[in-house]
Order: C-alpha cells, then sequence, then structure tokens
C-alpha cells in the first residue's frame, strides 16, 4: 500500500493567499496529507497579504520534523521575511531537509531557505525582486526549479504548476498528470 505524504504549509501573517491555496488544492487532491500551520496561535485565523483569513489546522509548534515529508512556504510580504526571520521556522527547514525530506518555497519565500542554509550552489527561482537575495544560489529565472530535494517557484501564477512539481517530488506522478490533464493546465 503506497504511504500517504506528509506536508506542512506554513502561514505567517501577509503570505499570498493563491501562493498557499493553490498549492494546498493541489496537493490534497493529489493525495497527499496537509496540515497548515500558523506562527501564530493555531486557534486563530492568519490573514493574508490580501485579508483573506485561512483558519490553520496546528501551530507551528507542533510539528515535528520526523512527521513531516516536506515542508512548503508560500511567498507574499510580509510573510516572508516573517518565515525567513523565525529560527523554529529555519530550524524545521534544516531538519527535514537533513532527514531526507523536501523543501519548497514560493515567489518571495525563498528567503527563508536562503536564511536557513539551504540554497548554497542550488539552481533556484524567485520572484525576480528577490533574486539579488539568495546569495550564491542559482538563480534560473524558470517558473519551478527542483535542484535535489529543495523545490523553487517565482509567484502567484506559477502556483498550480508547482503544486504539480510537489506531487511529484513527492512520488505522486500519476497524480499530477492526472490533475494537470483535469485542471486543464497548459503545458
Amino acid at each position: 500500500m503506497e504511504k500517504t505524504p506528509r506536508v506542512a504549509v506554513l502561514l505567517a501573517e501577509g503570505f499570498e493567499e493563491i501562493e498557499a491555496v493553490a498549492v494546498i488544492d493541489v496537493l490534497r487532491r493529489g493525495g497527499a496529507a496537509v496540515r497548515l500551520a500558523s506562527l501564530g496561535l493555531a486557534d486563530r485565523g492568519v490573514t493574508g497579504a490580501h485579508q483573506i483569513v485561512v483558519m490553520p489546522d496546528t501551530g507551528l509548534d507542533d510539528l515535528r520534523a520526523g512527521d513531516l515529508d516536506m515542508v512548503v512556504l508560500p511567498g507574499g510580504m510580509p510573510g516572508s521575511a516573517t518565515l525567513a526571520a523565525d529560527r523554529r521556522v529555519l530550524a524545521l527547514l534544516q531538519a527535514v531537509h537533513a532527514g531526507g525530506g523536501i523543501v519548497a518555497a514560493i515567489c518571495a519565500a525563498p528567503i527563508a531557505l536562503q536564511a536557513a542554509g539551504l540554497l548554497a550552489g542550488r539552481r533556484v527561482t524567485c520572484y525576480p525582486s528577490f533574486e539579488s537575495r539568495l546569495v550564491g544560489a542559482r538563480v534560473t529565472g524558470r517558473s519551478v526549479e527542483s535542484d535535489g530535494r529543495i523545490i523553487t517557484s517565482r509567484g502567484p501564477g506559477t502556483a498550480i504548476v508547482f503544486g504539480l512539481e510537489l506531487l511529484r517530488a513527492l512520488g505522486r506522478g500519476e497524480a499530477a498528470d492526472r490533475l494537470r490533464q483535469g485542471m486543464i493546465v497548459e503545458p
């Protein structure tokens, strides 16, 4: 029997709503068990950059790296800066990656992967105005970039394709192909 991939999507105030919700939706449609984790209190909604409130499933402090196959960081500001400045987020990213898991970020959120020390020499992509902040990484400008167990993407318009790539990385390639066709995602 196929193992259900376990994913945490971290939500900080000011996250980019499209990048969070589209990715969560694609991952859940593809069979992943996705938990939304707030950096704040688990029983309070997290407000996105465009004033859309999303209820988390849990708090960041309740996540354990050994229980996760992947951590996903939506972009948006100031959410991305908050993620990059939070020592708990950086420690979780480092632990999941060191344990063989996947870390992924879209838009401005690769700055948190940078702050965690995970991007040196890696091929990455991000929102254009954040490229200069990824010192030591090889910024490609592609819509989605995978380099080992690090996956990055550019912004809201690439969120669905990013989600499909995350499914592939979790061993759900057939589901990703089925969703690409069913959701009419252009190649």
